[in-house]
C-alpha cells in the first residue's frame, strides 16, 4: 500500500476515534453537569478546538517542519495524551457506577422493592463531582507522565546468559537504543543527552533497533547527526523500524551509513576476534514488505550458511517471529516497538496484541532455548508522556 494511501487511512480512522472520544468527554464534562452559560458554550468550543489541534499538528509537521510547527505539535500531542487519560478515567468511573447501579437493581428486584425515582439534583451533583474529580486527577497524572517522558532515559541493566557464548566474550555489553522517534517534539538536545548516557556506559556495541525518526532527512538530519558521536568498541548496528518506512527509508539508510552505522538488512556480522566472536543478525521491520521495493524481513537469508555452533543474536524491531527465531538457533532477540504500552492504561491494550511487551522473556521452541528482550523505548511517540513506562537505554551484559 503506498505511503500516501496508508497515511490517509490512518488519518480517517484517527478522526473517527477522536470525534467519538471528544463527544464522550463533552457529554461527561459539559452536558451531564448541566453547566450554566457562558461556561457551557466556552467549554464546548474549547473541546472542539482541542480536538482539531491533534490532526492539524500532524498535518502541519508533515508539510512544514518549523519551530512554530514543532510548538503546535507539542501542544496537540500533549492534549491527545491528556484527553486519553481523561477518557479512561471517566469511562472507568462510568463502569463502576453501572456495576453498582446494576447490582442495586438486581437486589431490589429480588426483594420486590418498589422502584425509587431518580433525584435530578442528586444526579447533577454526582455528575459535577465526577467531572471535577476526574479533571483534577488527570491533570496531576498528565504532569507526572510528561515529566517522565521528557526526563533522561533510565539505564536498565539486563544480564543475559548465553550457552554458546565464548568464555573470552563473557561480560560483553550492548547499549540498546530503540524507538527514539526523533521528530516533531524530540530534537537535538534530547538526542545529545541520549548519546552522552550511552557513551557513559562504555559499551562494546551499540544496537539501534528501529523507529529512530519521524520525518525526512532534510528536516531531521541535523538532529540525527548527533548520533554520529556514539562510541563503542565494535561500532553501531542499525535495523529498520516501521517508522523509517513512513519517513523515506532509502535516504535515511544512506544517511546513517554516512554516520558510520552498519545497517543490517537481512544479514549478519561477526562481533569479536577469531574464536572469541559471535554472530549478530538483523532483519527488516516486520511490516516493511510492500512499503519499499526490495524490503521485507527474511530471517532465512540473514542466517544462511552460518555455523550453528556459534552464539547468535538477532536485532528485530518488533517482538514478532520470536518462536521461529528460537527454532532457528537465535539465543537472544533484541526488540522494541511496543514502548511497554507507553501510557497506562493503554498498556493493557498493547499487552493483548504483543505477548512480549517489555523486559526479558525466556522460551523453548523445537527443543531449543532462547530469549527475547523488549525495550520500553528511549523516546516516545505521539504524546510527550510516559505513565508507568519511563524511557530507557538497556545495557545488556552477556555472560
Amino acid at each position: 500500500m503506498p505511503r500516501l494511501v496508508q497515511f490517509s487511512v490512518f488519518l480517517l480512522v484517527m478522526l473517527a476515534v477522536l470525534g467519538g472520544m471528544h463527544f464522550y468527554l463533552w457529554a461527561r464534562l459539559v452536558r451531564d453537569p448541566d453547566l450554566a452559560e457562558p461556561w457551557r458554550r466556552l467549554l464546548t468550543a474549547g473541546l472542539v478546538v482541542a480536538a482539531v489541534t491533534v490532526p492539524a499538528s500532524i498535518l502541519l509537521m508533515r508539510s512544514r517542519p518549523s519551530r512554530l510547527a514543532q510548538a503546535f505539535s507539542f501542544v496537540g500531542m500533549t492534549w491527545l495524551g491528556t484527553s486519553f487519560l481523561l477518557f479512561s478515567a471517566l469511562l472507568a468511573t462510568d463502569l463502576v457506577r453501572l456495576f453498582v447501579a446494576g447490582s442495586a437493581a438486581v437486589r431490589d428486584w429480588m426483594r420486590h422493592a418498589p422502584e425509587v425515582p431518580v433525584d435530578p439534583e442528586r444526579r447533577q451533583l454526582l455528575a459535577r463531582a465526577v467531572a471535577g474529580g476526574a479533571t483534577l486527577a488527570v491533570g496531576g497524572a498528565s504532569a507526572f507522565a510528561m515529566r517522565s517522558a521528557l526526563a533522561d532515559p533510565e539505564i536498565h541493566e539486563v544480564p543475559v546468559r548465553l550457552e554458546r557464548l565464548p568464555r573470552r566474550l563473557s561480560g560483553l555489553s550492548i547499549a540498546q537504543i530503540t524507538d527514539l522517534h526523533i521528530g516533531p517534539t524530540i530534537g537535538e538536545p534530547a538526542v545529545r543527552r541520549v548519546v552522552q548516557a550511552a557513551n557513559a556506559l562504555k559499551p562494546d556495541l551499540v544496537a539501534i533497533t528501529g523507529d529512530l525518526v519521524d520525518g525526512s532527512v532534510t528536516g531531521l538530519g541535523r538532529a540525527v547527526a548527533e548520533l554520529g558521536a556514539l562510541r563503542a568498541r565494535y561500532g553501531v548496528l542499525f535495523v529498520t523500524g516501521n517508522h523509517e518506512y513512513y519517513s523515506g527509508v532509502e535516504p535515511w539508510l544512506a544517511f546513517l551509513r554516512q554516520l558510520g552505522f552498519r545497517v543490517l538488512r537481512n544479514e549478519r556480522v561477526s562481533i569479536g576476534e577469531g574464536d572469541a566472536s559471535l554472530d549478530v543478525a538483523g532483519i527488516d521491520d516486520w511490516r516493511s514488505r510492500g512499503l519499499a521495493p526490495g524490503h521485507g524481513p527474511d530471517l532465512g537469508k540473514a542466517l544462511a550458511g552460518r555455523d550453528p555452533d556459534r552464539s547468535l543474536l538477532l536485532l528485530a524491531h518488533q517482538p514478532r517471529g520470536v518462536e521461529e527465531a528460537v527454532r532457528s538457533g537465535v539465543e537472544l532477540q533484541l526488540s522494541g516497538h511496543t514502548h511497554g504500552g507507553q501510557i497506562f492504561p493503554f498498556t493493557l491494550l498493547t499487552g493483548l496484541v504483543y505477548p512480549y511487551l517489555r523486559g526479558l522473556y525466556r522460551l523453548e521452541e523445537g527443543g531449543r532455548e532462547g530469549q527475547v528482550f523488549v525495550s520500553r523505548g528511549t523516546g516516545y511517540w505521539g504524546p510527550p508522556m510516559r505513565l508507568g513506562n519511563p524511557p530507557e537505554i538497556a545495557r545488556i551484559v552477556l555472560t
